[in-house]
């Protein structure tokens, strides 16, 4: 009988001190996509009405590279500004913007199949990055004020949003 209160109070002690325990695991993923601003573009003003980057009218297209490591799991996005992040205030509505991007220098010849590729909409392009390696993008912007009416003096600065995006 000892043996069996022995065996019973054993059992009992053991499922008492039974627990269970957390393992926390953790990693950190970096993308696979780059994004690189090879020229920053400057609008000219040869026009009282209009700012562009058109270098026929003095001024210089923006450039950015996007490498990418890993082919078919990125998307590049460049959404063109429609609205001046600093500017002298206007009083009057804008004609427009108009802007567009295209493929550049690529590391690999296929890569210039981008261009052919893309989607256009409101103000965004979008490129399916379908093969590794670095990619070129040429953006262009244009502003043209309220029915050609003299811009005010000052600096005008506009912004690009460009993105890798997973697919």
């Amino acid at each position: 009988m000892k043996k069996l209160a022995v065996i019973v109070c054993g059992l009992l002690l053991s499922t008492n001190l039974s627990y269970a325990e957390n393992s926390t695991m953790s990693g950190t993923v970096e993308s696979k996509c780059s994004i690189w601003t090879e020229v920053n573009g400057h609008y000219s003003n040869n026009l009282a009405h209009s700012l562009t980057t058109l270098p026929s009218s003095g001024g210089i297209k923006g450039s950015v590279r996007l490498d990418v490591l890993q082919a078919s799991a990125y998307k590049a996005r460049f959404t063109a500004p429609v609205a001046w992040t600093s500017s002298p205030t206007l009083t009057d509505n804008a004609s427009g913007w108009t802007s567009s991007v295209v493929v550049g220098v690529v590391s690999v010849a296929a890569m210039s199949a981008y261009e052919g590729l893309k989607v256009v909409y409101n103000n965004v392009t979008e490129f399916n990055l379908t093969l590794a390696g670095s990619t070129t993008f040429i953006l262009n912007s244009s502003f043209l004020y309220a029915q050609n009416k003299a811009l005010p003096a000052g600096a005008y600065t506009s912004v690009w949003k460009v993105e890798c995006i997973a697919t």
